[in-house]
């Protein structure tokens, strides 16, 4: 529990800043409406790798030896670590060849690719990518650079703290991304050391939540297997050698539902006009699970690294969450210019149909039903419940069903 001491995390600020863009607090007004407390946003999104992961892995690079970097360097990472490991090396004038899981967002590995890697695609899962690596490590003496499991590169990591304390030196609470815990290291370590009051509090994923278990355990936990859309933070142990500075300063531990970050996304993409990744959103979710008190609270997004595939998914299940897109089937007569009165009644209510599908066989007797399921849009669950309301009235009596894929 000694190693990380504020001199290290000094010297890690001065070479981190050399290289990492400038990220200052971003105030929003719309989530300390929401919340009852004044939140603040570090968005490490707009880092120079798109994520902070640069910070720690370039402070580590910086530490090895040159018979140490001339072996090439080796790491496994679900994306972010990837980049930070590649444009360090790229820096240091190395070879860097990265492991990352086959589920990888399309965009971290050509990213990857960009600045000179050798990309690896293995397992299904970040665990199965770094016992890859390792092994690669030792056939061929690579030197491994782990992505969170590694003092240094939890030194590297607290850079995010010493930028939120210089700007905001009395906030109430930073709220920061768990997967294997290393930024939440090197945050709550050096948050602590320069503000006891301070309160650092871990967010992590429901589908993969080994911190809390390793918590609740009192002892490093490996979870049977990981299932979230946040795959940045897709890890089902975390890390040994840091455990014990989590255990010590984290205040606690927040889990969130996928659901709940969808609605994230379309909260921050609308209003802040930012791209974040879905385990960068997790502590904007976790905005919602604390008390409203008025409190300075910092949120990291941590990275913002999505693939458009991606994208395009959670907008579409952020918008049906939001009742924004909705589905009916309404069963009608097979008579002239009933499309033409349901169409009227929808546009009566300023409804916006999007997608129409026509069933003349959903009965044996098309002359007494066909079924008209109708996509539309709405302003909200207000809208739409005056919509189905009027319908209803109207003698439609629409069913909701589940919308399918609208693009």
């Amino acid at each position: 529990m000694s190693e990380l001491t504020l001199d290290k995390f000094e010297k890690a600020y001065d070479i981190v800043s050399k290289v990492v863009k400038p990220t200052p607090l971003i105030e929003s007004d719309f989530f300390s409406e929401q919340t009852g407390n004044r939140v603040y946003l570090k968005p490490e999104n707009m880092q120079v790798t798109g994520a902070y992961k640069i910070r720690g892995a370039y402070y580590k690079i910086s530490t090895l030896s040159d018979e140490e970097r001339g072996k090439g360097l080796i790491t496994a990472s679900a994306g972010n670590h990837a980049q930070g490991v590649a444009y360090a090396a790229k820096e240091y004038g190395v070879k860097a060849v990265i492991v990352m899981p086959t589920s990888t967002p399309l965009i971290k590995v050509n990213r990857t690719k960009a600045y000179g890697a050798e990309v690896i695609l293995y397992g299904d899962v970040y665990d199965d990518s770094c016992a890859y690596a390792l092994k690669l490590a030792e056939e061929k003496g690579y030197t491994f650079i782990h992505p969170f499991d590694d003092l240094d590169v939890a030194t590297g990591q607290s850079t995010v703290a010493m930028e939120i304390i210089k700007e905001l030196p009395f906030a109430d609470k930073i709220l920061v991304p768990v997967g294997g815990g290393g930024l939440a290291t090197g945050v709550s370590t050096l948050a602590k050391m320069l503000n006891p009051n301070i309160k650092v509090i871990g967010v992590e994923p429901q589908g993969a939540a080994c911190l809390q278990a390793s918590f609740r355990n009192n002892e490093v936990t490996t979870l049977e297997h990981v299932d979230t859309i946040a795959d940045g933070t897709a890890v089902k142990t975390p890390g040994t050698k840091i455990f014990p500075y989590l255990r010590e300063n984290l205040d606690d531990v927040i889990t969130i539902e996928d659901s709940e970050l969808i609605v994230a996304f379309l909260d921050m993409l609308e209003t802040h006009k930012m791209l974040v990744e879905n385990s960068g959103l997790l502590t904007v979710a976790a905005l919602k699970h604390l008390e409203p008190k008025n409190e300075k609270v910092v949120a990291i997004l941590s990275g913002g690294n999505m693939d458009v595939i991606t994208f395009s998914s959670v907008v579409q299940h952020g918008l049906i969450a939001r009742d924004r897109i909705f589905t009916v089937s309404i069963l009608l007569p097979d008579k002239p210019g009933e499309l033409q009165n349901v169409a009227g009644v929808i546009a009566e209510q300023k409804g916006n149909i999007i997608k129409l599908e026509h069933n003349q066989f959903v009965t044996i007797n098309r002359n007494s039903a066909v079924e008209l399921v109708i996509t539309m849009e709405a302003f909200g669950t207000e809208h739409k419940n005056q919509i189905l309301k009027v319908l209803n009235d109207t003698g439609y009596r629409p069913i909701e069903k589940k919308p399918k894929a609208i693009f």
